[in-house]
């Protein structure tokens, strides 16, 4: 099994700032992901979408929690280069998560819902 040389650094190296680090070494590879995996997006929107899931956990404060967020960032980056991913896995990253609820969620009838709602589905 190949190493995760990034994630071994991350781990190994005593950041000040290891979020802003993470952040530069994505934005760094992005556009070597974007060609691995012929995804058509500009570098910008794709940067932007990166930001979104940084912004997402800007309200975390406990030293723990972020250094276990950081130490998986490098992971999920190693494994993207490695190809462990495939592309839809990259385009809802990039894209953002359009549907919230997936799968059988989404076959929910929820407590408002009409009778010919109800026997449609049954």
């Amino acid at each position: 099994m190949a190493q995760l040389a990034l994630a071994t650094k991350a781990r190994q190296a005593a950041y000040l700032n290891p979020v802003p680090t993470l952040y530069r070494a994505i934005v760094k590879e992005l556009p070597r992901v974007l060609t691995i995996y012929d995804i058509d997006f500009p570098v910008p929107v794709a940067r932007a979408g990166i930001r979104s899931l940084f912004q997402a956990n800007s309200h975390i404060n406990d030293e723990r929690v972020l250094g276990m967020l950081v130490e998986k960032g490098y992971m999920e980056l190693e494994e993207t280069l490695l190809h462990y991913k495939q592309r839809p896995h990259l385009l809802r990253i990039f894209e953002g998560f359009k549907h919230k609820s997936t799968g059988a969620d989404r076959k929910k009838l929820g407590m408002d819902s009409t009778i010919d709602e109800q026997f449609a589905r049954a």
